[in-house]
């Protein structure tokens, strides 16, 4: 099993002695905060689809970039039924933390670089080496920016920021990386860095409230709601069989879409792919598929970014 050097026992005896966020579980599939839910009487937007799905994440949330697969492939089968919500929930405000290893951000490299190996999705830690971020709040504020803009592009730009930081070890928190991806996601980059001053703080305020009251206490977290406000909850990085059956519970009859399973189709519906979603989301088998995706790179149909653990294919830009 990949990662597993890490025995149960370990896991608890780590869980046990910290309270930084950035050492994530990877057998749990969470990234913890500090303890400070509530558990309140939570309401959700409406939605015209039959479940809703709230997601609270982060954009340095190594777990998080772990579900990716999973999430596009939830999204391709099941997304006529589901409505997702992107919460953002403070992972990191800043480096007042002391315990369990983890007391400065060259700390995280190690940690990053096997929690790469045990999700096999491509992290770099040497970000936290060579240009450590100072807090998660500057990207997450820049987030809820885009979102004010519009949903979807919000979402690429999110996407972009966790390849910026994961494979590119760009550190996030700085404006021009941030303009950027922007840029890259077709949003108008000055009205982000306007609203990253103003009405963003105020949206991310509101999400990390919300992230009290929903009770969370790492990520990723989500939360499935039917109309009627039954509800499920997957806690951590989940096989794809997990988020499927929280969905089915809530809503039997919820329709499974077909889609294009060749590497054409898929690279139209995404501008990018790892070795794990291409594996996810065409159904072949993981060395199979890399093996093709190595191909296709060699005969420059596509840009092939290497990292020391894993790689990222794009389409390539004519």
């Amino acid at each position: 099993m990949l990662g597993g050097q890490y025995s149960q026992a370990q896991t608890t005896n780590k869980m046990e002695e910290k309270n930084n966020p950035l050492l994530c579980d990877p057998v749990e599939g969470i990234c913890g905060i500090p303890d400070s839910a509530t558990n309140s009487k939570v309401t959700v937007q409406e939605t015209e689809k039959p479940i809703r799905v709230v997601y609270f994440t982060d954009p340095i949330c190594s777990s998080c970039w772990g579900i990716e697969p999973q999430l596009r492939k939830l999204k391709l089968e099941y997304g006529d039924s589901i409505e997702f919500e992107y919460r953002m929930g403070g992972l990191l405000p800043d480096w007042s933390y002391n315990s369990g290893g983890i007391s400065k951000p060259s700390d995280v490299a190690h940690h990053w670089d096997e929690v790469s190996i045990y999700y096999d999705m491509p992290i770099d830690g040497d970000v936290w080496l060579e240009d450590p971020l100072h807090s998660s709040y500057p990207p997450s504020i820049a987030f809820k920016a885009a979102q004010i803009q519009n949903n979807e592009k919000a979402i690429l730009f999110l996407r972009t920021l966790r390849e910026m930081v994961f494979l590119e070890k760009k550190n996030i928190t700085k404006m021009e990386h941030l303009i950027a991806a922007a840029k890259k996601a077709g949003l108008d980059a000055e009205k982000l860095q306007a609203d990253f001053e103003g009405k963003a703080k105020i949206e991310f305020e509101e999400d990390l409230n919300q992230t009290k009251k929903f009770g969370v206490r790492g990520f990723p977290t989500i939360f499935f709601f039917d109309k009627s406000g039954n509800n499920e909850t997957v806690y951590g990085t989940k096989p794809y069989a997990a988020y499927e059956s929280a969905i089915l519970k809530l809503y039997s009859a919820a329709p499974k879409n077909e889609y294009g399973k060749t590497w054409e189709s898929l690279f139209e519906k995404f501008d990018s792919l790892t070795a794990k979603e291409f594996s996810e989301l065409s159904g072949k088998h993981r060395k199979e598929g890399e093996k093709l995706l190595n191909v296709l790179s060699d005969q420059d149909i596509l840009v092939k970014r290497t990292t020391k653990n894993g790689s990222l294919w794009k389409r390539k830009v004519y």
